[in-house]
């Protein structure tokens, strides 16, 4: 079906407001631009459920839920199938919103591996309820965002992990060059409900949003067929979930820009700049007995610590020492890195070379997408390196026997006797990867031809 055909039907199933509804949502979906701080209208506060409503804002949302794809909830409905559900039941699904009387499902429990190890629980909605936290995400987000400290950078329009470790990198120049380092333990999990819900509605008067939001929280999680409460926790997995969390941890934010502390918070990871360890440990008593008693909630006492900048790890940066310390690529990082190109290039994969390099070209253009805002260039020349380093070992095993092994290396232009060498070497194959015979035989420009990515050539300073 064409373009022009769908946006008729989209506008068959999202009527347009009447005159004298609540006034436009911003236009920009779920990026609007960074505002000052304002008060927001009472009489706009009192009816988000009609701008929510709007054909414009549903539109976006809609487009947004489906280009963002992701997996069924409980009732098994694809997100393709959601213009069609749409289309059928639009009418009476806004009749239940603007009623104040629609039910959300429960959501789908997933779990899925930490790369630190353990697993996170997500809790996937339904296609039908995320397309209605998308289109409030849209409303809610635009007015509230504006509103939030400086000094919060997750989940942010028009703010990235970036811009959070390049903050924490001015405070550590400007000499306070300890940090206090606070994980809280399972935050997702442990929001408190009607602490979240008394703050949301100091921020808006309409009872219809209040009593949805209530009911997405408390719509219960569906795991091995059987429906468990929700008592307390935000479900990964929603798009309203990340804003929520915002707003239980604006009064964190609050209470340290009320201490005047120089920090920087990132979803649910906060780091405290100050001048000394001895600070910071008097720091990390008096926040962590903050958080606790105030906001209901708990710190991880083996993942926060206090220490130099330069011995602990944010957003996968560390810093250097020195009297302008440098954003570098964390060891845990690294690690992370190279066991993941071991999995992608593992011998036991089978298929193409071409396929494996293609595949391994995904992954380091997403991992120098984000690691490229390093400042140690030989960081990534070293890693370059090894990844060629590590193709050349997959070729050298998938060449197996000796006879095999030597008519490659001749056909690529080996000489004779370096072939034969090679060929009857007893070293392994790690060891041979970096010999002359294989870098004669497997140059960079190999690897290029087949699409390899170099994160060397990736790197702007």
């Amino acid at each position: 079906m064409d373009g022009g055909r769908q946006k008729i039907q989209y506008d068959l199933a999202f009527a347009s407001r009447e005159r004298g509804e609540a006034p436009a949502s911003y236009a920009g979906g779920t990026e609007p631009d960074r505002a000052e701080r304002s008060v927001e209208s009472r009489v706009t506060t009192e009816r988000i459920m009609e701008e929510v409503c709007e054909r414009e804002n549903l539109m976006r949302a809609l487009k947004r839920v489906i280009s963002n794809k992701g997996s069924p909830g409980i009732d098994e409905m694809s997100v393709e199938e959601l213009r069609g559900y749409l289309r059928k039941h639009w009418p009476d699904m806004r009749d239940k919103l603007l009623g104040g009387t629609y039910k959300p499902q429960p959501v789908k429990r997933v779990e899925i591996p930490k790369e630190g190890g353990g697993v996170r629980k997500l809790g996937i909605p339904t296609v039908v309820d995320r397309f209605i936290q998308q289109a409030m995400l849209q409303v809610l987000q635009w007015q509230w965002d504006p509103t939030f400290s400086d000094h919060s950078f997750g989940f942010r329009p028009g703010r990235s992990a970036h811009d959070a470790v390049a903050r924490a990198q001015e405070y550590v120049i400007a000499g306070y060059g300890s940090v206090v380092d606070l994980d809280l333990e399972k935050f997702f999990d442990r929001v408190n409900h009607d602490k979240l819900m008394g703050q949301i509605a100091q921020r808006i008067g309409d009872k219809r949003c209040l009593k949805l939001i209530r009911a997405f929280l408390n719509a219960g999680v569906m795991e091995d067929g059987l429906v468990s409460p929700t008592e307390e926790g935000t479900p990964q997995g929603g798009p309203l979930s990340p804003l929520l969390s915002n707003i239980v941890l604006d009064d964190l934010d609050r209470e340290l820009e009320r201490r005047g502390h120089r920090f920087v918070r990132y979803a649910d990871d906060c780091n405290i700049y100050v001048r000394s360890e001895r600070a910071g440990h008097r720091v990390m008593e008096g926040v962590s007995r903050f958080i606790t008693k105030k906001l209901k909630l708990k710190v991880n006492g083996e993942k926060s610590a206090v220490g130099k900048a330069s011995n602990r790890q944010f957003l996968g940066f560390g810093f250097t020492g020195g009297k302008t310390p440098k954003r570098r690529i964390s060891s845990k990082a690294v690690k992370r890195f190279k066991e993941r190109v071991r999995k992608l290039t593992r011998r036991t994969r089978g298929g193409e070379m071409k396929r494996m390099v293609s595949d391994l070209s995904v992954y380091l253009r997403g991992w120098i997408g984000y690691f490229g805002f390093c400042e140690t260039p030989s960081v990534l020349r070293d890693l370059d390196s090894w990844v060629r380093r590590r193709m050349r070992c997959v070729v050298w095993k998938r060449w197996k026997r000796g006879r095999t092994r030597f008519a490659e290396l001749r056909k690529r232009d080996v000489g004779k006797e370096l072939a034969a060498k090679m060929a009857g070497s007893a070293h392994g194959p790690w060891r041979l990867s970096r010999s002359q015979a294989m870098s004669i035989a497997l140059p960079n420009v190999f690897f290029a031809s087949l699409g390899l990515r170099s994160l060397a050539v990736a790197f702007t300073p």
